[in-house]
């Protein structure tokens, strides 16, 4: 196995790859920044770090430069959302072993891992994961979308669908613990403002009756005592509106993985 450093200033994204890369038995240590990362780095020296290209204070290109001058021959794996040209030719001549872009299958990212830890000089990884290693497939996943307005669910059931989930819809609280009762998903994405019953009191019934899946909320607010207490409930993850569907599908993939009976 080898030891791996992930530094990205998204809560999710850190525990999504820590997720991801324990299961193939790498020890995974995650950093939010630039300076932690660097004192991550020190105090760990992993064999693999992948590192975010956009951070606030400390950008990718910065910490890359100073891991670099902490280990010269530190492998690391650049990932960006939105890359340019210019950014990967810089990112390389700074030494940079990869350039990936976010939104890859994590099948892609994992991949790119192994055939760097395959290289001499690093401690060799098992050549066959642990039983039930691989990230969870979409394939008859159920997911329920709970909002009040019917296009914002449509235009993510015609996202979902094609890649392999099983869509259920509910414009009301109400409906939604319902279809949750008689049948519980895998995973529900839930507007926190809806009349009648809101998003939290929606998520406080679910807990009460035992929901063990995962929860994402989507809100158009910024409400924060709401955001909170939903977050406290047990929320895997907030998406603002509106929604970015790219984006959407990574939450979505974090949500099973992180929430996994």
């Amino acid at each position: 196995m080898s030891k791996i450093l992930v530094v990205d200033d998204e809560r999710m994204i850190c525990e999504l790859l820590q997720a991801v890369l324990s299961r193939h038995r790498h020890e995974v240590v995650t950093a939010m920044d630039g300076r932690q990362a660097l004192e991550s780095y020190r105090v760990h020296r992993p064999g693999i770090t992948l590192l975010d290209l956009h951070m606030p204070d400390m950008n990718g290109l910065e910490t890359l430069a100073a891991i670099r001058a902490i280990d010269p021959a530190a492998q690391v794996i650049m990932l960006t959302g939105v890359g340019t040209d210019a950014l990967e030719s810089r990112a390389r001549e700074l030494g940079v072993t990869d350039f990936l872009r976010k939104g890859l299958s994590l099948d892609v990212l994992v991949s790119a891992v192994e055939k760097l830890n395959a290289r001499p000089g690093l401690p060799p990884v098992a050549a066959t994961p642990a039983l039930g290693a691989e990230p969870a497939k979409s394939e008859g996943t159920v997911i329920l979308v709970v909002d009040d307005e019917p296009h914002i669910c449509d235009l993510i059931d015609k996202f979902l669908t094609p890649r392999g989930y099983q869509v259920q819809t509910a414009c009301t609280g109400l409906n939604a613990l319902a279809k949750i009762k008689h049948n519980p998903p895998r995973l529900v994405l839930l507007d926190i403002n809806m009349p009648g019953m809101n998003g939290v009191e929606v998520l406080r019934h679910m807990r009460a009756n035992r929901y063990a899946g995962g929860v994402i909320v989507m809100t158009a607010s910024q409400d924060e005592p709401l955001l909170q207490q939903a977050l406290d409930l047990g929320s895997v993850d907030v998406m603002g509106k509106p929604l970015d569907l790219e984006r959407l599908l990574l939450v979505v993939e974090a949500g099973l993985i992180l929430t996994e009976p």
